[in-house]
């Protein structure tokens, strides 16, 4: 029985902290997509990797308890990969609150669960949660601490309120970080850490959709605006996720790691303040 990395979403930024920590352990690749799962899986076997893949909807209880289970089967689970999500130029607000909110809230109560003493797990959130406004200390407290069935209930995030997919997905995305604070505090008890990377514009698939959706010369604003004057890659984002989940973020749990090139410096104290048409650039 090997130590177990469950990956979820096994995009580039999920097979980018993968390659870094999953070295002598068994790597689940799970995606909602099998193809997906596949390809990453051949790609990581090819490099020497011990890896099998699973098919998982994150907004289904049953699906991820069904992950876990699976997961366990072949050792303790000592690390999670959370890296799934939907866009707002690729989702509904509907879909986007049950896939990257509740499905986040579901994914950590599940690993919570079970994750073994000394293991360590990153939420990859967004540099979008960190540009929605402050919201009531009681919102902060429900989006962290609501039992996860009772959380698209939440009268906030009803559709009269959250109208828009941009929205859904700042809601959401801040809702991952004060999540993962609440579940530190439960992960500790089993001798275990969580946190959240906050991402900017990172170069994948997700991100091109972004760039040719209908956000895209915001998109394209953000990078040349912004101080790091460029994007951001996978690889650089796994290597913050490898320092979290191991010895040298030993003393790193509950927080969030916001990495955007300074975007969302830009967009309070810079270039990016104010568009052309006078409003803040989302």
């Amino acid at each position: 029985m090997s130590d177990v990395i469950v990956v979820i979403g096994a995009g580039s930024i999920g097979q980018a902290i993968a390659r870094r920590v999953g070295a002598g352990k068994h790597v689940v690749l799970a995606d909602l997509r099998s193809d997906n799962a596949s390809a990453a899986a051949e790609v990581m076997l090819d490099a020497g990797f011990d890896v099998s893949t699973a098919t998982v909807d994150v907004s289904s209880r049953e699906s991820v308890h069904a992950l876990v289970e699976e997961a366990l089967g072949s050792g303790d689970i000592t690390g999670l990969i959370h890296a799934a999500g939907v866009s707002p130029s690729q989702a509904s607000p509907a879909t986007i609150l049950a896939v990257d909110l509740y499905g986040t809230a579901l994914v950590l109560e599940e690993i919570g669960n079970v994750v073994a003493q000394g293991g360590a797990g990153v939420v990859i959130a967004s540099q979008s949660g960190h540009r929605l406004g402050a919201l009531p200390e009681e919102q902060n407290a429900a989006l962290a601490t609501t039992p996860v069935e009772e959380l698209l209930n939440l009268p906030f995030l009803q559709p009269e309120h959250v109208t828009d997919s941009l929205n859904a997905y700042q809601l959401a995305k801040r809702g991952n970080s004060l999540r993962v604070m609440a579940e530190a505090v439960r992960w500790g008890k089993r001798g275990a850490r969580i946190n959240t990377i906050s991402p900017g514009i990172i170069l994948t698939p997700l991100a091109r959709d972004e760039l040719t959706g209908p956000r895209g010369e915001g998109y394209r604003q953000m990078i040349e605006l912004c101080p790091a004057g460029r994007s951001g890659t996978p690889d650089e984002v796994g290597t913050v996720g490898a320092m979290l989940m191991g010895a040298d973020g030993a003393f790193i749990t509950g927080s969030d790691f916001l990495m955007d090139g300074g975007v969302t410096a830009s967009f309070f104290y810079g270039e990016l303040a104010e568009g052309s048409d006078g409003k803040r650039q989302s």
